[in-house]
């Protein structure tokens, strides 16, 4: 169930953040990624490097000001850091056990999404449905 209602998650973000215009989508994801990087600040399970994981995420969210790839690479960044808290078991949530690993399996999700652009979900379906429709022969 945590697999199926984390996936859920990640599409229902990006269906709400698809709604945004251009280039405020963008920017606002940038910013919503460098506040997931510092999430695990205030446990300071792993010490120092919670600090560097942090300074990392940030610099790609900076770059993702102008650019989704970065917002993508951050994500992927945030997904592994939740699989090492994870296994710790040094949760995001502390009095959610689970919290990390289902986050490991949401932030994928909205990864592949600022990976392919971050469309908005009328585009991407007008594309996908574009590609299933049979070419027509010029009569």
């Amino acid at each position: 169930m945590i697999v199926i209602s984390a996936i859920l998650i990640g599409l229902a973000y990006c269906a709400l953040q698809s709604l945004l215009k251009e280039p405020a989508r963008r920017k606002f994801n940038a910013v919503m990624v460098a506040g997931a990087g510092a999430a695990y600040l205030s446990g300071g399970a792993l010490g120092g490097w919670e600090f560097v994981f942090t300074a990392a995420v940030t610099y790609c969210a900076y770059r993702g000001l102008d650019s989704y790839t970065w917002i993508g690479i951050a994500w992927l960044l945030h997904t592994a850091w939740d699989i090492v808290h994870h296994l710790r078991g040094a949760p995001i949530i502390p009095f959610a056990h689970t919290s990390s690993l289902g986050c490991a399996i949401c932030d994928p999700v909205i990864a592949v999404w600022c990976l392919g652009g971050g469309p908005s979900v009328r585009a991407a379906v007008s594309t996908v449905l574009a590609r299933l429709r049979p070419a027509r022969k010029p009569a």
